[in-house]
């Protein structure tokens, strides 16, 4: 006999009730109205980020356990282009908890995530200014979780590194076979371009 699997929540992935109606997405007001945040967010996202990311097709949604969706909530992959999707797509959509693009080794688009950076107060770790100050002038997000930042550019990195600091905080910089989650959220008056990173993840690599 065939098992049909149990409808879940878009946004948390927890099993709908046994009652819910039959086109019911959400398991509670609090996930729907989070999802619409997200969405609307998201939506909103666009003129800060730059256009060397929104115009590929190169994006995905992801759930709450950070695990890539495409914008239909199915199971999507950060090696399987067939499961990316444009940035109006991705977007759009309210499944999962957000958006993220996909690194590729397709083109030199690299992101350095830089761990647990920001004070309650807003300013950043001393460590953290620094590397902000040597990316120079390009796009820099702050993460989903408030706390960490995403700094958006352009180096040749064919292998992800993480690199852990003394104090338990680490330096995560990437270039392909991975996405990224993205905000829009951007930090302090950085543009909406991507600058050379090379020099940077050359230093922070070695």
């Amino acid at each position: 006999m065939k098992t049909i699997a149990s409808p879940t929540c878009e946004r948390c992935e927890q099993p709908l009730r046994v009652m819910a109606r039959r086109h019911a997405r959400y398991c509670s007001a609090a996930c729907k109205q989070a999802a619409y945040r997200a969405r609307k967010t998201s939506a909103t996202a666009s003129p800060a980020l730059p256009d060397e990311l929104t115009t590929c097709a190169r994006w995905v949604r992801y759930s709450s356990a950070k695990v890539p969706l495409t914008p239909a909530g199915m199971a999507a992959s950060s090696t399987n282009p067939a499961t990316w999707n444009t940035y109006k797509d991705a977007a759009a959509s309210t499944a999962g908890a957000g958006i993220g693009f996909v690194l590729s080794a397709a083109d030199d688009i690299a992101c350095i995530d830089l761990d647990h950076c920001i004070r309650p107060d807003g300013s950043l770790e001393s460590w953290a200014e620094s590397i902000v100050a040597d990316a120079g002038t390009t796009y820099v997000e702050v993460s989903p979780s408030g706390t960490g930042l995403h700094i958006w550019g352009r180096a040749a990195v064919r292998q992800g590194r993480r690199i852990r600091r003394p104090d338990g905080t680490a330096v995560e910089v990437y270039g392909t076979g991975r996405y990224i989650t993205v905000t829009g959220r951007r930090h302090g008056d950085s543009p909406s371009s991507l600058a050379d990173l090379s020099a940077l993840v050359t230093r922070l690599t070695a």
